[in-house]
């Protein structure tokens, strides 16, 4: 079924039409003079310049051929040509009746599209810190919403488990512990009694690196072992896997506390499996260079206002770069799941890259001209201060020590009397606070994260509108309590349940426009606004006194209505309700 608000354009549209006026779309939008209107419509002044009239003429014309519809309680002109239209009680009932059955109906957008969703990106043996957030964040919730849209989805994560970091690795636990089986030339793959820790592989890398930057020959030996691990031999590559599964199950632990989760659990590695097919593909295209003893492909545009080097596939000492290995990524991607439009959910920083790397698998047509390439880059999350997010010891924050602080803060604040499951809570709200602040800028946004502001009962905030999201659930099951039976509103008493039905009216294109902008502070701040509007009406009405039972079932109903679609909204954002605050 359409959208009442789609029902109604194609309703004036067709009036418009007979009247004489040739339209192919007619639009209506929630009114910027709330007090002339619920909506209008602005369409006279465009069709006065095709017909050389005057707006005003126009736009009287238009509602003398209105006035009859059932949906409006009035409709009024405005200078210098808006139309202003106040919704009947009747229009507004349905609405949210329908609603109240199909709380789905306002999301679905019929895109029937397959959308592969490339997001996370955290490298193997490397703490996942405050820097991996957004990307996990934002693409979990970009999923989640494509899903609600009617878009198939396929998640990747992408990690970063490939290349000289691993060599590196290896080399150092090389170096501590030589008698390892992984070592010996007459190793053939059998299991290797070694415990290493997630906490060994964090102290290690770090360690590797600073000793190759002092020293050239432990650098070129990590380069020989990255090397032969690439050519998969055996004690090396086993050792990789051992590396790589302990890392995954940490980054696993801390990806599901944040309700981050993926389809795919592949890597560079995975990807670097077509490295071979992929550069016969490119040299039978014939479209490989070489310049200044590297392999490269021009991707250079003549309407560039800025300089674009050529794409680096082979490096001048024969590494094979990352922008090849995105590459293959492609060449996989289409080859096994074909999808429609792929997304890259990563810093904005990294545009330069993804721009060489989409024009040369367009150029190489690795992609079909139906196969879209999508960049979302986003900004940086900082301190309060405004400067990169900070241990008390100055070290870049592990993500798992933010959650953590962010807990405590959040058990501080719970109300005494929640004695069980008190810490389970106050994660719960910890985690919708962390999401909630971090995805309420706009994606390419920096912003501070100040954990009083952004846990504060009382603001724009995860907490708040997770407090509300109880209350509301919490007045629903004493109503079921009670035995009150509530399934459809059939009045409308007060100003403040216009205005709540009003905003539900819009919430289709808050969706739409989230998904065309791939960002989702247009839910967050929907759900602030909804929530607040709630609010004032709960404040104002006795729900569970009130002696007209109408009134009353209207007011459950209408409560229930707010409250399921704000759980649905949250669960977009990846944001779960705890049972109590």
């Amino acid at each position: 079924m359409n959208h009442k608000i789609n029902i109604l354009e194609s309703k004036i549209k067709k009036i418009l039409n007979e009247i004489g006026y040739d339209i192919s779309e007619v639009t209506i939008n929630p009114s910027n003079r709330p007090d002339l209107g619920d909506y209008q419509y602005n369409g006279a002044m465009q069709l006065a310049k095709i017909y050389h009239d005057n707006p005003m003429n126009i736009a009287q014309r238009i509602v003398d051929n209105l006035k009859d519809f059932e949906e409006f309680k009035s409709i009024d002109i405005a200078a210098p040509g808006f139309i202003n239209f106040i919704f009947s009680d009747t229009f507004l009932i349905d609405f949210a009746n329908y609603s109240l059955e199909n709380i789905k109906s306002n999301y679905d957008l019929g895109i029937n599209k397959t959308i592969f969703l490339d997001y996370g990106g955290p490298n193997v043996a490397k703490i996942l810190h405050v820097g991996h957030l957004r990307s996990a964040n934002i693409g979990q919730a970009l999923n989640n919403l494509c899903k609600a849209v009617g878009a198939k989805t396929i998640s990747d994560v992408h990690l970063g488990d490939w290349g000289r970091p691993m060599g590196l690795v290896i080399q150092e636990i090389k170096t501590r512990y030589p008698d390892l089986p992984y070592f010996k030339t007459n190793y053939n793959g059998e299991e290797v009694k070694f415990t290493l820790t997630n906490e060994d592989l964090i102290e290690i890398y770090p360690t590797a690196t600073i000793k190759a930057k002092e020293n050239e020959s432990i650098m070129e030996e990590a380069r020989k072992i990255n090397y032969e691990l690439q050519n998969k031999h055996k004690g090396y590559y086993a050792l990789w896997q051992k590396i790589v599964e302990i890392s995954k199950n940490e980054i696993k632990k801390i990806y599901k506390d944040l309700n981050v989760n993926f389809d795919l659990w592949e890597g560079e590695s995975d990807n670097f499996e077509y490295m071979d097919e992929l550069f016969e593909y490119l040299y039978a295209k014939n479209i490989i260079k070489e310049s200044n003893g590297a392999k490269v492909i021009e991707v250079k545009d003549e309407k560039d206002k800025l300089e674009i080097p050529p794409l680096i596939l082979i490096k001048s000492n024969n590494a094979v770069s990352y922008e090849a290995t995105d590459m293959a990524a492609i060449w996989e991607r289409v080859k096994k799941y074909n999808p429609d439009e792929i997304w890259y959910i990563v810093d904005k920083r990294q545009e330069l890259h993804f721009t060489q790397v989409f024009r040369a698998a367009s150029k190489s047509q690795i992609t079909n001209e139906s196969t879209k390439l999508i960049f979302n880059g986003f900004g940086t999350m900082n301190g309060k201060d405004g400067k990169p997010f900070k241990t008390r010891d100055g070290g870049v924050m592990p993500l798992s020590e933010l959650i953590a602080n962010v807990t405590e803060v959040c058990e501080k604040r719970l109300i005494e009397n929640i004695t069980t499951k008190r810490q389970e809570i106050a994660k719960t709200i910890a985690i919708g606070a962390i999401k909630y602040a971090d995805l309420l800028p706009y994606r390419t946004t920096d912003y501070n994260f100040d954990i009083e502001k952004f846990t504060d009962l009382n603001g724009k905030t995860g907490t708040y509108l997770l407090y509300s999201c109880v209350r509301m659930n919490s007045l629903l099951k004493k109503a079921n309590e009670q035995n009150i039976k509530f399934n459809r509103i059939s009045v409308l008493t007060t100003d403040n349940e216009r205005k709540i039905i009003i905003s539900m009216l819009d919430l289709k294109r808050i969706i739409k426009k989230s998904y065309e902008n791939f960002s989702l502070n247009e839910i967050c701040e929907y759900l602030y606004k909804i929530t607040n509007l709630y609010n004032n009406f709960y404040a104002e009405n006795k729900v569970l006194i009130e002696e007209n039972q109408d009134i009353k079932t209207s007011w459950l109903s209408l409560t229930k209505l707010i409250y399921d679609n704000n759980v649905y909204l949250l669960k977009i954002l990846g944001i779960n309700i705890p049972e109590k605050m």
